[in-house]
Parts: structure tokens; C-alpha cells; sequence
């Protein structure tokens, strides 16, 4: 019988970076087209992506605080940038 490898789940963080990188310029591409202004749609996405994220990261019982980056990361960043929209969109 052929043993396969134990193929870590794990992403390394370059990985994430990239992931993370692909989904902002989707997010950015779609509020492009939101009927309700660039920024109130760019916030919107966010703050839906900040919930999704956190979801994932519950579901893959990832650790907040993992050597290496992970959904829980991802969730923080999205957070901030949603924040940093929104306070930009209130002030313009």
C-alpha cells in the first residue's frame, strides 16, 4: 500500500499576503460599479469581507495569534481599512 504525504493545511505567509492581495483588488473592482459611491461601496465590501473572514478563521479553528499569517490576520487588516474608508468618507 502506497503512504501519500501528510500535507500540512497550513498556507505560509506569503501565500496570505497574496491571497489577501487578490481579494482587496476584487473588493476595489466591485465597489467600482456600487450604485452608492466608490467609498460607501468599498466600506460596505470591507466591513462584509471583516465578517466573512472571521467566520473562516472560526471554522478552521485557526489560533489568533499563529507564528504564521492566517484568516484571523486577514480580518484585523479588513477591519482597519474599512475604519480608514469609512472615516475618509465622512470627512470628504
Amino acid at each position: 500500500m502506497i503512504q501519500l504525504p501528510n500535507f500540512s493545511r497550513k498556507l505560509g505567509s506569503a501565500q496570505v499576503l497574496i491571497r489577501f492581495g487578490v481579494r482587496l483588488l476584487i473588493l476595489v473592482i466591485f465597489a467600482m460599479f456600487g450604485s452608492i459611491g466608490f467609498g460607501r461601496s468599498l466600506a460596505a465590501l470591507l466591513w462584509m469581507s471583516t465578517i466573512l473572514s472571521a467566520v473562516i478563521a472560526l471554522m478552521r479553528r485557526e489560533l489568533p495569534f499563529d507564528t504564521a499569517l492566517n484568516h484571523w490576520d486577514e480580518t484585523v487588516t479588513y477591519a482597519a481599512i474599512c475604519m480608514l474608508v469609512s472615516g475618509l468618507n465622512q470627512i470628504l
